[in-house]
């Protein structure tokens, strides 16, 4: 008499997964894909914009961040505005890798200014002139955002 004593890979149930749910979320898949495909094509304009507003205060800084959150920030001369560790730069150098990036994949040199923008509605901006790439960062949170207005004052 043998006894198997090793566990079954087949699992009895043929349908593990329901064959409506599959086949629903493949349906949406290739209805987002439609979507996405027909706004591109058709290039329709951005239209969840942040509200404008009149520049109350702008300065051209450059950005270079590390893995390790440390962050150098310097002004348009090539002077050291502020130098972050690794404890304090995390935001501002996870802005610099994302710079990078969009750089990188735009095939532009990786070294250039950025804009960093206040208006006058509170809201703060910062804005790469060599790809088109921007960000709002009141959407990071205050805390982030209150890291760039720093940047502004010093």
């Amino acid at each position: 008499m043998s006894t198997n004593t090793q566990p079954s890979l087949r699992h009895e149930d043929r349908d593990l997964v329901p064959l409506v749910l599959v086949r629903a979320m493949t349906a949406l898949v290739l209805v987002i894909l439609a979507l996405t495909s027909f706004w591109v094509w058709t290039d329709r304009p951005l239209e969840a914009l942040p509200p404008e507003s009149p520049v109350a205060q702008e300065r051209i800084i450059f950005l270079a961040g590390e893995m390790s959150g440390a962050a150098r920030v310097l002004d348009q001369n090539g002077t050291v505005i502020v130098d972050f560790g690794p404890k304090e730069g995390g935001f501002i150098a996870g802005v610099a890798r994302v710079l990078e990036r969009e750089r990188t994949n735009a095939r532009q040199p990786l070294d250039g200014p950025v804009r960093l923008v206040a208006y006058e509605n509170g809201r703060m901006g910062i804005f790469d002139p060599s790809t088109g790439w921007r960000a709002d960062l009141m959407g990071f949170g205050a805390d982030n955002a209150a890291a760039f207005a720093r940047l502004l004052r010093d």
